[in-house]
């Protein structure tokens, strides 16, 4: 933050800035933050499947997500929200005395669910585990509606901003004029919960995956110039 006063300067001080009609300025930057319950859940999920032949691996997997797909739609997860994100086919090598022996095919395939009940993301997962998916990539929680949060941010942060020039004002023993001569907008974060992670998942698991969905924090940062007399 800057101010301008006449105060003795260092060597590194530079001269305080001064607006368009010569009053001197004070220039601070605010910042707000606001706390939401995530309204979506993006689940990255799918099989992996490997075999000598590349003919098995791409059936046996395709097998799989045809099955996931439609445990998915069986919960009532609209098609559209279903969407390949990644598909793959690697050759599969093992290494005996500095030789590459070739071992087989690797096929993944993996799919995105968009879902707008986070408390079904448990569900989901179990289901898509139950039904051929044996690799869970992430699950990442967002708000839909996320301009409504910021702007509220945005509302601290102007706050926040007046409340810092109040203080340096009140310390020099001048009068602030309220209304900033420039506000500029800065940054906007959405920092979300850590992103559950899992790898390749075990069959046959009896207890429902407990998945918690936390909070995300939306931040807001400006500078803003207010002038004073």
């Amino acid at each position: 933050m800057y101010y301008s006063h006449p105060l003795k300067t260092s060597p590194a001080m530079t001269a305080a800035p001064f607006s368009h009609n010569n009053r001197p300025l004070i220039e601070v930057t605010g910042e707000g933050k606001v706390s939401a319950v995530p309204n979506r859940a993006i689940i990255v999920l799918g099989a992996i499947t490997e075999s000598p032949s590349l003919a098995i691996a791409q059936s046996e997997n395709a097998t799989a997500v045809t099955s996931v797909t439609n445990a998915l739609l069986s919960l009532n997860i609209p098609r559209e929200q279903i969407q390949t994100v990644t598909y793959r086919i690697e050759i599969q090598y093992n290494y005996e005395d500095g030789t590459q022996i070739f071992r087989g095919y690797k096929v993944t395939h993996l799919l995105q669910i968009t879902i707008d009940r986070v408390d079904q993301t448990g569900l989901v997962v179990d289901t898509a585990v139950k039904s051929g998916a044996n690799f869970v990539s992430s699950i990442q929680f967002t708000i839909s509606n996320h301009e409504i949060y910021y702007n509220q941010a945005l509302s601290n942060a102007i706050q926040n901003a007046e409340s810092k020039a109040n203080t340096i004002a009140r310390t020099l023993g001048v009068t602030l004029i309220r209304t900033p001569l420039n506000v500029t907008e800065k940054t906007r974060v959405i920092e979300p919960p850590t992103p559950f992670q899992a790898s390749l998942l075990t069959e046959g698991a009896t207890v429902p995956t407990p998945i918690q969905p936390g909070e995300l924090e939306i931040r807001a940062v400006l500078g803003a110039q207010y002038t004073y007399f």
